[in-house]
């Protein structure tokens, strides 16, 4: 969804660096008592006539500092996370285990051959059977000293067996004989029934992300199951009568860019999304969607400021939903809000400019949507900036960043309405009040497919 500037009053507040720029020397002599995080720090009300000026002080005074909203995010779901389920295995990547994954069998289960060659007992030379022994064989007879047998590779091992020669290290001779053209020493190249683990053992513990390795280890392990944490429910309410979901902006109207967006990044993040919804500027069928929802987790898009047309806060007062959020210390993306609609349901209210509703996500939807999932947290890292990064002046402020070695490299095209810059990005920085000077090292959010990989993200 692009700027709604005529209709949103709060969306104005995700100020261009300009803007943020001019502020800073319009109170650059305000004094001490002006520290970001002061009550006195909130630009005072403008002149009569500027009706978004009173408003704004007021939305700075309830916003909550964005380390704040994202640990009130990640703890509000807390006990709402929905029963463990049984997932077939192809069902299962990007799940969390809810239950240790415990070996149903020895591993490997008999003694296998690790290497193409002969199994052969006792000293050589061998006499070779005519036979050989193959993988997914019932056992072979066993061996007598002095005896070998062609072996392939996963293959049963034949009682008796000294030790497995392969191929490169054996010839025969002109009298069919097997020799070893090095030495060899008892037990090589045989995997032992049992190597990998027994039978009970606990191979991973609860909580484990399923990943492709942890699906095959748990085939190795007998698995046709899991018992794991089901992704969470997401249904995205897109609103707006501006909106566009096709062809080029046109007659006052622009394209949707939340509605193709929103749904693979939150599917990116855990989710799954069982509908998208475009319900224009009509209260009234956001109450029925907000109210009718079996969803854990409704998102909308835009209204959440004050306007004549913002309907999210006034339907989530008539519902007697639980306000947790409302409005963050961050830049784009002020006038996000979170809320407990059930007791086991959540709202989260991104803006209507694109990058806000990045910021929103990031900020919001992604700790709760881990904590529902059952997902670690991810470890925190910080990198250098190549270039001074302006910030605003009361407020933490998210950037697109592409990363170059070990240093992040901040992108253009990043004000509130852009998408340019984060198409680009591998991650957002995240520049304090008052911005980062060049080399400063900022934390870093990463995106998710930066790191994993479009295919594995987003299946």
């Amino acid at each position: 969804m692009t700027a709604r500037s005529a209709r949103t009053g709060e969306d104005a507040e995700d100020l261009d660096v300009e803007e943020v720029l001019a502020l800073v020397n319009d109170h650059s002599g305000r004094g001490q008592a002006d520290r970001p995080g002061d009550s006195a720090s909130v630009p005072p009300p403008a002149a009569h006539g500027d009706p978004a000026a009173p408003h704004k002080a007021d939305a700075h005074h309830r916003a909550t500092p964005w380390p704040e909203a994202r640990a009130i995010a990640a703890r509000a779901a807390r006990g709402s996370r929905r029963a463990a389920v049984s997932m077939p295995l192809d069902t299962a990547l990007g799940l969390t285990l809810a239950a240790p994954l415990a070996a149903l069998t020895d591993l490997p289960s008999f003694d296998t051959s690790a290497m193409d060659g002969w199994a052969v007992a006792g000293p050589g030379p061998w006499d070779v059977r005519d036979e050989g022994v193959l993988a997914g064989h019932a056992e072979p007879r066993p061996l007598t000293d002095g005896e070998a047998v062609r072996i392939a590779t996963g293959a049963r091992i034949p009682p008796d067996t000294t030790a497995v020669l392969r191929t490169e290290h054996g010839r025969i001779d002109a009298q069919g004989r097997l020799h070893a053209t090095r030495d060899m020493q008892h037990g090589q190249d045989i995997r032992p029934r049992g190597q990998e683990c027994r039978s009970g053992d606990q191979l991973l513990p609860l909580g484990t992300l399923v990943t492709p390795a942890v699906l095959g280890l748990a085939a190795a392990a007998g698995y046709d199951t899991l018992a794991a944490v089901p992704r969470p429910r997401v249904e995205v309410l897109v609103l707006g009568d501006e909106l566009l979901t096709e062809g080029r902006p046109r007659d006052g109207l622009i394209r949707d860019a939340l509605g193709p967006m929103l749904p693979p990044w939150l599917r990116a993040l855990g989710a799954e999304v069982t509908a998208v919804r475009r319900l224009g500027d009509d209260a009234k069928a956001l109450h029925r969607a907000i109210t009718t929802s079996t969803a854990d987790l409704i998102v909308t898009t835009g209204g959440t400021a004050s306007g004549p047309v913002d309907h999210v806060h006034p339907t989530l007062k008539a519902i007697g939903a639980e306000l947790l959020v409302d409005g963050v210390k961050v830049r784009p993306g002020h006038p996000m809000l979170l809320a407990r609609t059930q007791e086991n349901q959540h709202l989260v209210g991104l803006p209507g400019n694109p990058l806000a509703a990045v910021s929103g996500l990031l900020t919001l939807a992604e700790p709760l949507l881990r904590t529902l999932a059952a997902h670690p947290a991810p470890e925190p890292y910080e990198l250098p900036l190549t270039d001074e990064a302006h910030g605003h002046p009361y407020d933490t402020r998210l950037i697109p960043v592409v990363l170059r070695g070990d240093q992040a490299v901040a992108l253009h095209y990043n004000g509130p309405a852009m998408l340019r810059g984060i198409a680009a990005a591998d991650a957002l920085a995240v520049v304090p009040p008052g911005g980062a000077r060049a080399g400063q090292e900022l934390e870093l959010l990463d995106l998710p497919w930066a790191s994993a990989g479009i295919e594995v993200c987003f299946t």
